[in-house]
């Protein structure tokens, strides 16, 4: 049962992403239709710097449903049930994670938190449960098998598993999820490993789709301040009073 390491993959988007953001946007302010503007776009017509320069000026008026058109898909291998349990609640996506049911989990991997990767005695502690763990998993599949449950014995067995197992994932988010994502897990409030995920997520978006996600990132960067008040903030940021700024809604 070795420990698992964290690896974010980007599987697809949306092609032409840049100019179906583009054609959304300017079918919002344009009595002409976009459906005749589109071959323009896709064959370079209309120059890209054109397209980044008119999709930054209208998000920075705050409008930006339009960005939804446009989604990515990423394979996500080495993170624990722990945060897949955080990830799954971000409603407007959608998932497909591997099954325990179906995975035979005897020789399951896991993520060791950091913290208690740095104390040796707590990392003792925690791989000797591990192990135990995966011999209690082993001999209760055994004797579910042999009191006939066959193959279904994975159903009942995995109880025994904790959240420290390996999962893998594929989820799609358009991009106003994502944003609001990045805004949420980057933060330094959010729980080690989410944050380390979505940061693996965004550097790769930045590259892929800049006019969207280059300043994507902690809610605070955007606003200027630290929305979480005194008690939880992490000191980056000024907090809200102190900016005299209104509380912006998300």
């Amino acid at each position: 049962m070795p420990q698992a390491k964290l690896q974010v993959k980007l599987l697809a988007g949306t092609p032409n992403a840049m100019s179906l953001i583009y054609a959304a946007f300017r079918q919002c302010y344009s009595p002409g239709f976009v459906g005749d503007l589109w071959p323009r776009l896709v064959n370079g017509e209309v120059s890209s710097q054109e397209q980044a320069g008119f999709i930054a000026k209208v998000l920075e008026s705050g409008h930006d449903s339009p960005v939804e058109h446009v989604s990515y898909s990423f394979a996500v291998e080495g993170i624990s049930r722990a945060l897949t349990h955080q990830l799954v609640r971000h409603r407007i996506a959608s998932y497909s994670q591997q099954s325990q049911r179906y995975v035979d989990e005897s020789d399951f991997d896991y993520i060791v938190p950091p913290a208690i990767a740095r104390v040796p005695e707590a990392v003792m502690k925690f791989e000797e449960f591990m192990a135990a763990v995966g011999e209690a998993y082993t001999g209760l599949k055994e004797i579910l098998q042999e009191h006939g449950q066959g193959k279904k014995a994975n159903e009942d067995a995995r109880f025994v598993l904790p959240q420290a197992a390996e999962s893998k994932i594929v989820l799609t988010m358009n991009c106003r999820s994502l944003i609001h994502f990045f805004e949420l897990r980057c933060c330094e409030r959010a729980q080690w490993e989410i944050r380390k995920m979505a940061w693996k997520m965004l550097k790769i978006l930045r590259q892929e789709l800049p006019v969207i996600f280059a300043k994507a990132g902690p809610r605070c960067e955007r606003l200027g301040y630290c929305p979480e008040g005194e008690k939880f903030t992490c000191g980056k940021m000024p907090l809200q009073k102190s900016t005299g700024q209104s509380r912006t809604k998300v």
